[in-house]
């Protein structure tokens, strides 16, 4: 999973980078014009991995990620009209999914008060325009290719499928938005428009303002899924040890870290979850979509799998850790051979068997 950190400058992005990741980056080091986001991949800590590595004993324990991009600070400047177009930008488009942060305390270089819900609108205005200038751009072509008498069926889904953007986006409203035929939507895919991403709101508060937002967030869960950091705090929270950490978050009334709060929260904004394969080489967590069937989640673990799908020996975590063993799981007949429509699980732990 790799998702993006947007915000404006001086939101506090790379501070909430920081705490997610638990790396020390220089959050001043924007001010120098400086264009390459910063990287950070950090474990998915799910007690069911560690369990099951204590039950197979595997030679190695892999766990799931999540790489956060910190992206270069936005400038709000409205003269510019497609602030997602430069090159350190551009890799925008490859995250899974956004997150907006945005800033809930007062500049400490202007002293300016937090705009919260302007700055969301005015992010948001900007990715829109940055859509459509490509979509425009991509309709011209298209028609340009039709007077020149290219009338392929692909093409003339492409240009249905981009006249509903076009519309769309020209009502400011994101491409995430619009109902899209599944055809349609597999004629623009590859433009990775940004607007169609997820996108979740990081609302970055002080310490003596955090928990006291409820108005402030319940306007903003009208149109975005909404998470509250105390990003400065929580990014300190990182050079303490364990005991003292705990107790600062009980005083902030804080019951989990940062990175941990967030995971959860990106799994339910992208419908993610979880399956397991296990051995004596390895224990292994992988990422899914909610909804996948057994021949994606073959994919998954490698192209060869998928292509040569025969079946998947199949058995849950719960059921493991209430029969105690693998081998009590088949006496009690809850070891399960599926087919390539079956829909995994959370929790599944899978064997594919193939032949290429």
């Amino acid at each position: 999973m790799k998702i993006g950190l947007i915000g404006l400058q001086n939101s506090g992005k790379t501070t909430i980078f920081n705490a997610l990741t638990g790396m020390d980056v220089e959050i001043t080091s924007y001010s120098s014009q400086k264009i390459e986001p910063n990287h950070g991949i950090v474990q998915v800590e799910d007690k069911r991995v560690e369990k099951l590595s204590n039950m197979y004993n595997p030679k190695k324990t892999i766990y799931a990620t999540i790489e956060y991009i910190d992206f270069v600070g936005l400038t709000g400047n409205k003269e510019n009209n497609d602030a997602f177009g430069g090159t350190g930008m551009g890799l925008v488009k490859t995250a899974d999914a956004l997150a907006l942060v945005v800033r809930n305390f007062a500049d400490s270089t202007s002293g300016d008060s937090p705009d919260t819900l302007v700055d969301v609108d005015s992010i948001e205005s900007d990715m829109i325009i940055s859509d459509l200038i490509i979509a425009e751009k991509r309709l011209e072509k298209v028609e340009l290719s039709k007077k020149r008498g290219i009338k392929e069926t692909s093409l003339l889904l492409e240009e249905k499928a981009l006249q509903k953007v076009i519309a769309h986006l020209e009502n400011s409203k994101p491409i995430r938005t619009l109902d899209l035929a599944s055809d349609e939507e597999k004629s623009i895919r590859g433009f990775q428009f940004i607007t169609q991403k997820p996108l979740m709101v990081i609302l970055n508060s002080d310490e003596d303002n955090f928990g006291n937002n409820d108005s402030l967030i319940h306007e903003l869960e009208k149109t975005y899924k909404v998470i509250e950091f105390a990003g400065s705090f929580e990014m300190e929270l990182n050079k303490l040890d364990e005991e003292e950490a705990a107790e600062f978050m009980l005083d902030m009334n804080i019951k989990a870290s940062a990175r941990d709060r967030l995971t959860e929260f990106s799994y339910d904004l992208l419908g993610y979850c979880s399956f397991f394969t296990v051995g004596e080489d390895e224990v292994r967590a992988w990422t899914i979509t909610q909804g996948s069937d057994a021949v994606e989640a073959a994919g998954k673990i490698h192209t060869d799998l998928a292509r040569g799908f025969i079946r998947a020996e199949c058995f849950s975590y719960n059921d493991l850790i209430q029969c105690g063993s693998e081998k009590v799981v088949r006496e009690q007949g809850l070891f399960r051979l599926e087919g390539k429509k079956y829909i995994v699980q959370d929790g599944d732990i899978l064997n594919i068997r193939f032949s290429v």
